[in-house]
């Protein structure tokens, strides 16, 4: 670090520096006090360098656990996942089925709890809450869209109705804002309409007013167009976009098309319980001078080191139980288990 003694490294580029999860308020045995109100320049590195991990995003999952009890057999749905989401990200969680993709939808949606690690959604330890916490976070912080219209809302009530109800359940019943939610997913002429005489989009549009109701700060949404036409899809998506940008709201997307990454800002590939890769959306200016998006998918590396290589890649080369590492000035160089005067 410039300006400070060599033995003084920057955690955040410094390959040496770990981050330590638990802080260390006690000092060192036999550590020499400083005087009252001097600055510690070391201890301020030591500081940073002890981050609690996710410090500062909105939804933060630290090695985070799910085994499910079948009879005699323990199926583990999440096995040391962690993942990051800032405050006002649009993101999407894919994976294919079984891969803990619903799992974690479930416990960041307070429905279920993890077996182990860290879980926290603005604030809300997710492992600590009782029912009848865990209830009021669900109604205030949390917003859900199902794929299943029967999750959403209720038959026998109108649109305006179903909107109107989050809020009556959490006491601030207001009709004028029910009317203005229909209007801001464009379907307030359609108010006094039962779900019966809505169209699949149309019924998708007010659940996500109804998921609005009481201003969440987080959006979950589950497969929210697995039951509609491509047309329609992109409407919806194209309602989140607007939702997300106009009202600030994070948005999370769970679904198995790999295609939504087309919709979003980042894309998160659950595979095996872990997170395994990410593909980011960019702008950049083309040869032409035009603003362009392209995507770009990188593989996840754990706190641990630990990394998923793509599926395609593992084939292709063969690679299976061990393979060859050799450390490069600026990367890392991946071979099989293969001598090279071996007979593969």
């Amino acid at each position: 670090m410039k300006g400070q003694d060599s033995d003084v490294h920057d955690p955040l580029t410094d390959p040496r520096s770990e981050i330590v999860d638990l802080p260390r308020d006690a000092p060192a045995p036999n550590a020499t006090p400083w005087a009252e109100g001097q600055a510690d320049p070391a201890a301020t590195v030591e500081a940073r360098a002890r981050r609690r991990f996710g410090e500062g995003a909105l939804i933060v999952c630290d090695n985070l656990v799910k085994i499910f009890k079948v009879a005699d057999l323990e199926v583990v749905a999440l096995q040391g996942l962690d993942l990051l989401v800032d405050s006002g990200e649009m993101i999407a969680i894919v994976g294919a089925s079984g891969s803990g993709k619903s799992t974690l939808l479930n416990i960041l949606g307070g429905l279920d709890v993890p077996s182990a690690g860290r879980a926290t959604v603005a604030g809300h330890d997710l492992t600590q809450m009782g029912r009848r916490e865990r209830t009021r976070y669900r109604r205030r912080t949390i917003g859900f869209v199902w794929q299943q219209t029967a999750k959403n809302l209720l038959p026998y009530l109108s649109a305006v109705e179903n909107v109107e109800m989050p809020m009556i359940l959490n006491g601030s019943a207001d009709r004028g804002r029910a009317l203005e939610l229909l209007d801001t997913v464009g379907l307030v002429e359609r108010a006094d309409h039962r779900p019966d005489r809505l169209s699949g989009g149309e019924q998708q549009r007010v659940a996500v007013a109804v998921a609005l109701a009481n201003q969440p700060e987080v959006l979950l949404a589950d497969e929210p167009t697995g039951e509609l036409d491509t047309a329609t899809s992109a409407e919806v998506f194209d309602l989140m976009r607007h939702v997300n940008s106009e009202l600030g709201t994070t948005v999370i997307i769970v679904t198995h098309d790999v295609l939504v990454s087309e919709q979003v800002q980042r894309t998160v590939a659950i595979r095996d319980g872990r997170t395994s890769s990410e593909t980011l959306r960019r702008g950049r200016l083309s040869d032409e001078g035009e603003h362009e998006i392209f995507a770009e998918e990188f593989a996840v590396l754990d706190r641990a080191g630990r990394l998923q290589l793509p599926r395609g890649h593992v084939e292709a080369l063969g690679l299976e139980r061990r393979v060859r590492l050799r450390l490069e000035h600026d990367h890392i160089s991946i071979w099989p288990d293969v001598h090279p005067d071996e007979d593969r």
